[in-house]
């Protein structure tokens, strides 16, 4: 293995030194950086043109200036050293500070809407292998080649008009017929019993439960004003973590074996304690508690499947882990969702924000702040999502069908292995080598920025820094968009490389 990333990293040093030399000959190539001096008629238009040639090193050869960069290159890695600049931009500023902007805003704007489409279109796309020509098929592969076809910057608008105005103007004022309710526990009814599937009559009880639960909620919640003031509470939480804990034990593990069931539930009771014995700690924290309290959870989570495991215990672990973690999610969406009545207060009643990264000058607790953060995350989440989804869903779809028809699947079913251990153990593990390249070119591409959306929702990210580096011929801007994204290619191939020993005995890195 160690050998294997000394090649790995040698060989890529090489290929980004390669790739930086013709990326920075382009650069500099790409237009004339006084263009917007040339016109200019005011007394200080030498002076200007000189203090950019400095920053710039115009004066020199194209070699000389590329060597120069990268001794600020250089100076960047040795810790403790000169000071990191990575050059300077055309304005004569550090162009490090610009970067480490851009990072920022790019990661809170596309890393969470990565995560999420990975997570919901690698499991849609495993329930449609499993359910191959149903109806449910049927509309996943409808939706997905749908939505890969859409531009993002008309989804986009949709998205502004329908999930931004419109449903900020509800919320100011909450309300909805009966046939309104009646309409949306249909939908959902209809939508639960295509999921479902089955024979008629299932589809049928499936679509009669799911409708009426729905409307029987949704009216629940216009009557206590929940959308007003949302949250999980005591009893929302309570509900929710024994729901975690049974979900994920039928989903991972299986009911058959007691002292997995058993070490499930007890977590889902330490973690329902927890909740109630740590608000006061949760009423204006920092990002260190909250990280100290999921490093804590994890490790009373493991410690609960180790001793309640018994034989079983390093599934257990892994069990409780995940349950544990869950938990110790929804309790911070809830905690963040307490903070929604004050920061609507403060921001106009429109909690949905149709342009911009954050609300300016905002001043309030812990969680008002990031609250504030996610709400401005919501519209380009969804619209880099919904892209995101229909790829990983086909992927995982015809991964999964190619594994199910494999030899050592039809071993595993004859030996008498359940089909939750045949799907989840075997299948399902080597049906995720392929979508382990695809997950490292999107986590690789992510640092680049989306270029469209930030041009949309009006972020400065990665992307806006790479546009405007071009469009001013900013030669240093440009190479710390390439820098970052380049390391991150590289790395993240590595990263996918090793994750393939790990999912399949049958692959060597040596």
């Amino acid at each position: 293995m160690f050998s294997f990333i000394l090649r790995r990293a040698v060989t890529s040093f090489f290929v980004l030194v390669a790739a930086t030399v013709l990326m920075f000959i382009l650069a500099v190539n790409s237009g004339d950086p006084f263009h917007d001096l040339i016109e200019l008629q005011s007394a200080d238009r030498e002076s200007r043109i000189a203090q950019r040639t400095a920053a710039l090193h115009l004066d020199q050869p194209v070699a000389v200036r590329y060597l120069l960069w990268l001794q600020e290159v250089g100076r960047c890695m040795i810790p403790g050293g000169a000071e990191c600049t990575l050059g300077l931009n055309r304005a004569g500023s550090p162009v490090i500070d610009q970067l480490q902007t851009a990072i920022g805003s790019t990661f809170r704007l596309v890393v969470v809407a990565t995560l999420v489409a990975i997570v919901l279109g690698v499991a849609v796309g495993l329930v449609t292998a499993l359910r191959q020509y149903s109806t449910f098929d049927y509309s996943i592969t409808f939706i997905s080649f749908l939505l890969f076809s859409m531009p993002l910057f008309w989804l986009s608008t949709l998205l502004k008009q329908y999930l931004a105005i419109d449903l900020n103007t509800w919320l100011a004022d909450p309300q909805m017929s009966y046939l309104g309710i009646a309409a949306v526990g249909l939908i959902v009814g209809l939508v639960g019993a295509v999921a479902v599937g089955g024979d008629r009559n299932r589809r049928l009880r499936v679509f009669a439960i799911v409708a009426v639960a729905t409307s029987v909620t949704f009216y629940l919640l216009l009557i206590s004003n929940w959308f007003k003031t949302p949250g999980l509470g005591p009893i929302g939480l309570f509900i929710t973590a024994f729901g975690l804990a049974l979900g994920i034990t039928a989903l991972l593990a299986g009911f058959r074996r007691r002292r997995i069931v058993y070490a499930a539930l007890a977590t889902a009771a330490v973690g329902f304690i927890s909740y109630l014995v740590t608000q006061p700690l949760m009423q204006d924290p920092n990002w260190g508690i909250i990280a100290g309290l999921a490093v804590l959870t994890l490790l009373v989570s493991l410690g609960i499947g180790h001793f309640v495991g018994g034989p079983y215990a390093k599934q257990t672990r892994n069990l409780t882990a995940v349950i544990g973690l869950a938990i110790g999610f929804f309790v911070f969406i809830d905690a963040l969702l307490g903070a929604y009545p004050s920061l609507a207060r403060k921001n106009g009643g429109r909690p949905i924000p149709t342009t911009g990264s954050s609300t300016p000058n905002l001043q309030g607790t812990f969680w008002e702040i990031n609250l504030d953060y996610a709400l401005y995350l919501v519209l380009p989440t969804i619209a880099i999502m919904l892209i995101s989804f229909a790829t990983y869903t086909r992927y995982t779809r015809a991964s999964m069908l190619e594994v199910m028809n494999q030899d050592y699947v039809r071993t595993a079913r004859a030996k008498g292995l359940s089909e939750r251990s045949v799907v989840v153990k075997h299948a399902f593990r080597n049906a995720m080598i392929p979508i382990t390249t695809l997950m490292a070119f999107d986590f690789a591409g992510v640092l680049g920025g989306a270029v469209i959306t930030e041009a949309v929702f009006g972020w400065s990210g990665m992307g806006r820094m790479f546009t405007d580096g071009l469009n001013d011929v900013d030669p240093n801007v440009i190479m710390a968009f390439f820098l970052v994204t380049g390391v991150a290619a590289v790395t993240f191939n590595m990263l996918a490389d090793i994750a393939y020993a790990f999912l399949d005995p049958r692959i060597s890195l040596n």
